[in-house]
């Protein structure tokens, strides 16, 4: 929306006098007082931040490397009230921005920065090094939001009684207060969006790769146990047919007992090792599969030993 005489007549008609979501670009104004600056002067601002950040190194005990370390070990903001002017001199229309802390972009100034080095003896360098951590000195940073400054706000805006204000949204969009234009805003997160984007693509991708192996793998182990439970089902029943045949001919249980488990006319004659389990006859041995299996256990032969019957 442009911030003009026309604005008040669009939030008069808007329902409930608000916006949801607008774009206000105007030039940063005090309402009451302005903050000064404690390093620069004639340094005047609306939102001031000091910062006091210790910058160290500490020793990784995994990589064995000295890695930079920043902790902010003290930080204070001062606000006072702001709000939004058209750029052009003249216009009696301003817009009153409230809570810009609670913005997600605030747009500050480096107006003043300082590192403070640490002064060191040899006893504290050999301290140091025996705890594995080394102070390097502490950064002193001072940034404002100037008066004057061009501000584009990002959120609801609302005619309340005879003052404008923007505010953040109630329906939990977020609330910027940028340095640069609209465009530059928009397409700063239309870039952030187009790599998430990229991002979820990629994973998905990758998700539906890993989802396709596990399945086709549990496909195979299915395949494997039916082809398992068939052949199992099918000398089941070769070994009652043979112990019927072997009734009907009056041998007796030895012989069946004795059989290969392969071919069922053989009789058994190697041991498979390490399992020691003794079910094949050589001519099925010879025929199995490479690399061969035990077909009792599924365990690898790793060698086979003669089996003499006395």
């Amino acid at each position: 929306l442009r911030l003009d005489g026309d604005l008040r007549a669009v939030l008069l008609e808007a329902p409930g006098r608000c916006v949801p979501y607008a774009v206000i670009e105007g030039v940063v104004r005090s309402v009451k007082e302005t903050l000064s600056s404690q390093f620069v002067e004639n340094c005047k601002g609306v939102v001031q931040r000091l910062t006091l950040q210790e910058h160290k190194m500490v020793w990784n005990r995994t990589t064995h490397l000295w890695n930079d370390y920043e902790k902010i070990i003290h930080q204070r903001t001062n606000t006072t009230p702001f709000q939004l002017v058209p750029q052009e001199e003249g216009g009696d229309i301003a817009v009153r921005v409230m809570k810009p802390l609670e913005a997600a972009e605030l747009s500050l100034e480096t107006v003043y920065e300082k590192f403070h080095p640490s002064v060191q003896s040899f006893t504290d360098v050999i301290g140091h090094y025996i705890s594995g951590e080394r102070p390097k000195g502490i950064q002193e940073t001072e940034q404002m939001l100037k008066v004057g400054a061009t501000l584009t706000g990002v959120g609801e805006l609302v005619l309340d009684n005879t003052t404008l204000k923007l505010q953040p949204p109630k329906q939990g969009m977020p609330y910027y207060l940028s340095g640069g234009d609209f465009d530059s805003l928009l397409q700063k997160h239309e870039s952030s969006a187009r790599f998430w984007k990229i991002l979820t693509l990629l994973f998905g991708f990758a998700t539906s790769a890993l989802l396709l192996y596990l399945l086709r793998k549990q496909f195979r182990q299915h395949r494997q146990r039916r082809q398992l439970r068939q052949m199992q089902e099918e000398f089941r029943q070769a070994q009652e047919r043979l112990l019927r045949e072997a009734t009907a001919e009056g041998l007796g249980g030895e012989t069946l007992k004795n059989a290969c488990v392969i071919c069922l006319g053989n009789t058994k004659s190697c041991v498979f090792l390490e399992c020691g389990h003794v079910c094949s006859c050589t001519e099925c041995y010879r025929a199995l599969p490479e690399p061969r299996r035990c077909p009792i256990c599924r365990q690898p032969i790793a060698r086979v030993v003669p089996l003499y019957n006395s």
